[in-house]
């Protein structure tokens, strides 16, 4: 599946550290990649990012046509890897989400 559209731009933002463009530019590409690959309608998504002693903290929110928002947060050494981690348990919440919807249709 496609991503057909974007209605608001994705948010990438932080409380206290300097994110670069290559993280963001990262988050962004793979939150459209992931819009594209479950449901293909992405109405609005975030990533927060905080700094907690030694590692980070990312918060990722996906909210997809009319259906409930998806939401996760990890924590890890590095921003890109918490972020990655946080994404793949919102990738799960659409996979889940994906499936109860195709079997309640009947096929």
């Amino acid at each position: 599946m496609k991503l057909e559209s974007v209605e608001r731009p994705i948010t990438i933002g932080s409380a206290n550290i300097d994110l670069g463009d290559a993280l963001r530019t990262h988050a962004e590409e793979s939150i459209r990649k992931a819009a594209g690959k479950y449901f293909g309608r992405l109405t609005d998504a975030t990533a927060h990012f905080n700094r907690e002693g030694v590692t980070f903290r990312c918060s990722v929110n996906m909210k997809m046509g009319g259906l409930p928002t998806a939401s996760a947060e990890a924590q890890a050494p590095d921003a890109r890897l918490a972020f990655d981690q946080a994404l793949g348990k919102v990738e799960k919440q659409l996979r889940r989400l994906k499936r109860e919807l195709r079997e309640d249709r009947g096929g």
